[in-house]
């Protein structure tokens, strides 16, 4: 088994690389409180922590020990946490990556004069793994549409991308119902040659222009900050206008598994 990072294999490292473990989902964190008199805790439920993975490597044997430590020096640069998160994908589930770095020191033992062997640990602030290659729906018209998420085992945070024509009055509006919690863009500045841009996971809109060059924060134009989720399987979408034109709806869904 292998992994890559930042699109570099550890194979063309110079490294054997093997998982220790495999969580079934990142760390939980649990909010109690202690209410006198009551025994226990009161729950308010829980919700995921980050997430560490261990990699255990061997450096394959080299001819000498200066090789060897020409190989260290190459893999110091090649995961170095100072550059931030980078995708981490493992080779036997190629289908998903995290967002990760390095966590901890790296010491490597030498097995011999010429090969080494050490852990890495990787820290990933986002517990979740999201797909590689993801799903996306478009959506043309107006009216009730059924989007179905194949990938991942857990709700997403998708991207919708908004073309249409919206005018400032708050009897201007486009909504977007995603399974009964609904989205409404309304008293909006929008044309025909921009794309609103609403972004679930960080909870965020903003409107580009047709080269994708941002031109404005479109938070004022969510009557409520209502960010729709997709549910993994059927996925219901309703869109109605009043007073506007919808032209098209890019939907990204950000698959991910916990």
């Amino acid at each position: 088994m292998g992994f890559s990072y930042n699109d570099i294999s550890s194979n063309s490292m110079g490294l054997k690389a093997r998982l220790t473990s495999w969580q079934v989902c990142g760390g939980m964190r649990n909010f109690t409180t202690t209410v006198p008199g009551k025994y226990g805790v009161t729950d308010f439920g829980a919700d995921f922590d980050f997430r560490e993975i261990t990699v255990a490597c061997n450096i394959f044997p080299k001819h000498t020990f200066s090789a060897l430590v020409k190989t260290i020096d190459e893999i110091s640069t090649w995961l170095d946490p100072m550059q931030g998160l980078k995708q981490l994908i493992f080779d036997t589930v190629p289908d998903r990556y995290f967002m990760a770095r390095l966590n901890d020191k790296v010491d490597c033992e030498r097995l011999i004069r010429s090969a080494g062997s050490f852990n890495l640990k990787f820290f990933c602030p986002d517990p979740f793994a999201y797909a590689v290659i993801d799903e996306t729906y478009n959506i043309t018209e107006e009216g009730a549409h059924t989007v179905i998420r194949t990938k991942g085992n857990i709700k997403s945070n998708p991207i919708y991308c908004i073309q249409g024509i919206v005018t400032p009055s708050v009897n201007n509006y486009i909504t977007i119902t995603t399974s009964s919690k609904e989205l409404k863009i309304v008293n909006a500045v929008l044309s025909d040659n921009e794309t609103l841009v609403i972004d679930a996971d960080k909870m965020t809109a903003y409107v580009e222009d047709e080269n994708g060059i941002v031109m404005r924060n479109a938070l004022p134009y969510l009557e409520e900050l209502n960010f729709p989720y997709l549910d993994v399987g059927a996925n219901t979408i309703t869109i109605e206008t009043s007073n506007a034109t919808f032209t098209k709806l890019n939907i990204y869904a950000k698959s991910r598994w916990r």
